[in-house]
């Protein structure tokens, strides 16, 4: 198995960093949160406010080196000194999801989106739409860290994540799973509304300016267009995201 098949650690939590977002995260009690990590330099009122509150919820306090925090968190500037693991019931492995029984018959696959809150409004648009799968490669894509979870209004938490190395392993699992990739283009002849699509499919949402990545490209089935009589040229990806999805749950109850 290659590292981008291999299952990381991250493929069941979401880790929040900063004081604010970890004592938010220890507070509500609708999460589980695994472990808080704090900062072995971290003093004061401030650290104190976590320990309590991580005691009052039954949450383990680990301390580590700064350095330490900050590679976990992935954002030196805004640990503050602290992270929490947050379990994410419905977060898996890809793999995992196209090896179950009942694999998932719709999914989203992001492609090089950067912007966390382009990311984090996807999540929360699937979520609500009903979708069992947006996937979320670990490389080329916003992490998932409190500035999604913060666009998502805390979705991020139970969305169904499906987490992969790229988008190209993504693409070419789902293609070997038997699914056929879609992708949206404004120069597409065929359109959303009237594309015959399969039991099995995935939807490709590319980067802000680039679009879809060449590499994911080119795999992609067939390219649909969603029609815009105004004079725009093109959807912000959320937006996109939102009309597909919701597109897809009206075939499903018409």
């Amino acid at each position: 198995m290659g590292d981008d098949e291999a299952v990381s650690p991250k493929d069941r939590f979401l880790t929040v960093y900063g004081r604010k977002p970890v004592l938010e995260a220890l507070a509500d009690t609708g999460l589980e949160v695994d472990k808080v990590i704090l900062a072995d330099t971290a003093r004061g009122p401030g650290a104190t406010e976590i320990q309590r509150a991580a005691k009052a919820a039954g949450v383990p306090v680990q301390r580590a080196s700064a350095h330490r925090v900050k590679v976990l968190a992935g954002n030196g500037k805004q640990d503050q000194g602290v992270l929490a693991d947050v379990v994410a019931p419905r977060m898996r492995s890809l793999a995992a999801a196209l090896e179950d029984r009942r694999p998932p018959a719709r999914v989203l696959l992001l492609d090089g989106i950067t912007t966390p809150a382009n990311v984090g409004m996807i999540l929360r648009t699937a979520t609500a739409a009903g979708l069992e799968g947006v996937v979320v490669p670990r490389r080329g894509v916003a992490a998932l860290d409190p500035l999604v979870v913060k666009a998502s209004a805390g979705v991020a938490f139970r969305a169904p994540v499906l987490r992969c190395g790229s988008a190209r392993e993504a693409a070419e699992l789902l293609t070997e799973a038997g699914y056929s990739l879609y992708a949206l283009g404004a120069s597409a002849k065929t359109t959303l509304y009237n594309a015959d699509l399969p039991q099995r499919a995935a939807f490709v949402l590319g980067a802000e300016t680039a679009g879809v990545g060449e590499e994911v490209g080119e795999l992609v089935t067939e390219w649909l267009s969603i029609p815009m009589p105004g004079d725009v040229e093109s959807l912000n990806v959320s937006a996109a995201a939102a009309v597909l999805s919701f597109e897809l749950v009206r075939r499903a109850v018409s």
